[in-house]
């Protein structure tokens, strides 16, 4: 199954960031990431900007299972679920799509998305 994820950070971004490579190509040996974006926070109102990245791997797991597995390296980096009403976001990594079936339509939109799937050549969901 082909999955595409979104990966954002607002708080150690840098390192937060590279965590996630780590652990990402430790699961997902064939994934391919795009190119990190600064973004202005959508949400916040006093967040500094964020990290983005959109990336591609394909797994034979479930997508509950490869939820399961993204949320372990969130918890890893230091995220918390009371943080998010303070404006930090650790770390964020979240299942877009798998296959041909979409889970965040509203993200695919997002113009860094875009970006980020072209650069990986993911041009039928643009």
């Amino acid at each position: 199954m082909l999955y595409i994820i979104c990966i954002g950070s607002n708080e150690c971004r840098t390192a937060n960031l590279a965590l996630a490579h780590r652990r990402l190509k430790e699961l997902f040996p064939d994934i391919c990431f795009s190119r990190v974006e600064e973004t202005k926070p959508l949400y916040f109102l006093h967040s500094g900007l964020f990290s983005n990245q959109v990336a591609r791997f394909t797994s034979d797991c479930q997508v509950e299972e490869v939820a399961a597995r993204l949320k372990a390296i969130e918890r890893e980096a230091g995220r918390k679920p009371d943080e998010k009403k303070r404006e930090i976001v650790r770390l964020d990594i979240d299942v877009l799509s798998c296959d041909t079936l979409v889970y965040k339509p509203d993200d695919l939109k997002r113009d860094y998305v875009v970006r980020g799937l072209k650069e990986l050549e993911l041009t039928s969901f643009v």
